[in-house]
């Protein structure tokens, strides 16, 4: 292992300060045109896999997901190309500077919203989809298109208006089938951002998204990080994934 060099990192100290004190920082236009379009191919890949798996089922929805108006699809286990993404330096760099010296990738997973159909994602904290004590974890939420109001974009309540950063008790949507974690009337920060951005926040902060009012598609990918291996309740293996990219501070390879 070597050192890794932090030199060409786009994350500014005014980033890690808004990170520290409301759990959330925006890098605009982070990724390149070639590794936009490759995340771009292979979402759709995905989702004809998923539309796929349901005719099989004769079902019209999945879990979260619902036949042409939500998705949420992992394809680390099924992509050489999304593997080699989420262990760039670009990705390992903004996590180095949210959580440290030491970086795991924890999980991933495209969210997809369909045109004119794509429902919205209700108040929820990502940690509060982990039911016992865990460390806070990065979320890196990667605009695939550009994303506004209009289609659905993700809203973030900074810790100061939330009142709290901790994990929050959730109420399942028996409807949705959605996690809410909060009820109430501050409609939070819009990420208002061009394709190729990302939006970078804890695990404690709460988020919500609206629905896709527009004629073209939202995607979205989001690659998760955390400080440490996150494990099962039981504490015998890994919750997802627990591949390490930067151990103290040298890259893992």
């Amino acid at each position: 292992m070597t050192a890794f060099k932090n030199a060409s990192s786009p994350v500014t100290a005014e980033h890690i300060r808004r990170f520290r004190d409301e759990g959330f920082f925006v890098l605009e236009n982070a990724l390149d045109s070639h590794d936009l379009q490759a995340l771009r191919d292979e979402c759709q890949r995905f989702v004809d896999e998923r539309d796929a798996e349901m005719d099989q089922l004769g079902v019209d929805s999945l879990d979260l997901d619902h036949r042409g108006r939500r998705y949420f699809v992992h394809a680390y286990d099924h992509s050489a190309v999304i593997r080699r993404f989420l262990a760039c330096d670009l990705m390992v760099q903004i996590a180095r500077a949210a959580l440290g010296e030491t970086i795991y990738l924890f999980n991933e997973q495209y969210v997809v919203k369909a045109a004119e159909r794509g429902m919205r994602f209700a108040w929820h904290q990502d940690s509060g989809f982990i039911d016992y004590p865990h460390t806070p974890y990065l979320t890196c939420w990667i605009a695939l298109d550009d994303v506004t109001a209009a289609n659905g974009t993700v809203y973030l309540l900074p810790y100061s208006r939330a009142g709290t950063r901790e994990v929050v008790r959730h109420v399942q949507d028996e409807e949705t089938r959605d996690r809410i974690g909060y009820f109430g009337d501050d409609p939070g920060d819009p990420v208002i951002v061009p394709a190729g951005s990302v939006a970078c926040f804890s695990s404690t902060v709460l988020h919500r998204s609206g629905p896709n009012a527009t004629d073209r598609v939202r995607r979205v990918y989001l690659a998760q990080y955390s400080a440490q291996p996150i494990l099962t309740a039981d504490g015998t293996r890994p919750r997802h994934l627990s591949h390490p990219l930067l151990i103290n501070g040298h890259r893992n390879t």
